[in-house]
């Protein structure tokens, strides 16, 4: 297996993109699945590089990144040390930087004998799954989507009345990162970009309009995202494969920093499921 990390790829706003390629080296074009972490996510979180191998051995040419703006840099990859990068993040930045990783593995010289183009699935973890639903929709050269954990709805996830208008006065809130105990800051663009943009980041009327198979995957005692998100997405794409994976939590069972070398059961029926899907 051949593991590249950390690879720079400019992005579309200012800051660049951290990404990570596993793959066999066997000049067999593969099918390549672009993995997306989710919100106070990163691509070396927890037990993800476990499940990239896992992928890679499938002979699945494995892409995860650090979205540009998640608050990460080229030095520190992992955990939060730009906090003014995070509170800028919104979800057009996210859409943009996904569409810079597709671009890029289109581009690449340094892959083509071991990539199959015509065979992208995009995963997305938490928030992720939200990002990919709307991409799906509007990128063609995707051939399949898979959620793992995944929302159904932004709108739902702003404050609204006093809280919002709090928000707007005063320019930023902050949301206390518990493991970290960083107060990180979410600046008020954010909501106005997703004003601006309700429409193309409405993820029902995405799922409703890909023509393009689905995974949906999410644990039966996730106590982040209620698994009646994953009900509502397969609702809406009655085409859509859900597939739940009982006790199960948010992160499948697993924890940042993971320091067992394998990952937990539960996540690992999630990575068989999904390789499953992308090789059928």
């Amino acid at each position: 297996m051949r593991i590249e990390k950390n690879i720079i790829i400019p992005g579309k706003h200012g800051k660049p993109i951290l990404a990570d390629v596993f793959y066999n080296p066997n000049s067999e074009p593969k099918p390549i699945v672009i993995f997306c972490h989710g919100y106070k996510g990163y691509k070396d979180w927890g037990a993800w590089n476990l499940a990239a191998e896992a992928f890679a051995n499938a002979n699945i040419f494995f892409i995860k990144f650090n979205f540009s703006h998640n608050g990460g840099t080229i030095d520190d990859p992992i955990d939060f040390p730009d906090l003014e990068a995070f509170g800028n993040n919104n979800i057009e930045k996210e859409l943009d930087d996904l569409e810079t990783i597709i671009d890029w593995i289109f581009e690449s010289p340094y892959y083509k004998d071991e990539i199959n183009l015509r065979y992208i699935t995009v995963v997305g973890h938490s928030r992720g799954g939200g990002i990919v639903a709307l991409k799906a929709n509007e990128d063609k050269r995707i051939a399949k989507i898979a959620t793992w954990a995944g929302i159904c709805d932004f709108s739902t996830r702003f404050p609204i009345g006093e809280e919002l208008a709090q928000w707007q006065e005063s320019g930023v809130t902050y949301v206390k990162n518990s493991r970290t105990n960083q107060e990180m800051p979410h600046y008020y663009s954010f909501y106005e970009n997703f004003e601006e943009n309700k429409i193309r980041f409405n993820i029902q009327r995405a799922i409703k309009k890909i023509r393009i198979p689905q995974l949906i995957i999410h644990g039966a005692n996730d106590e982040t995202v209620s698994i009646k998100e994953a009900n509502k997405l397969h609702k809406w794409n009655p085409m859509s494969e859900l597939f739940i994976v009982e006790n199960a939590n948010h992160t499948f069972n697993t924890k940042h920093p993971w320091k067992a070398p394998t990952m937990s059961d539960e996540l690992q029926e999630v990575v068989e499921k999904t390789i499953g899907f992308v090789i059928q």
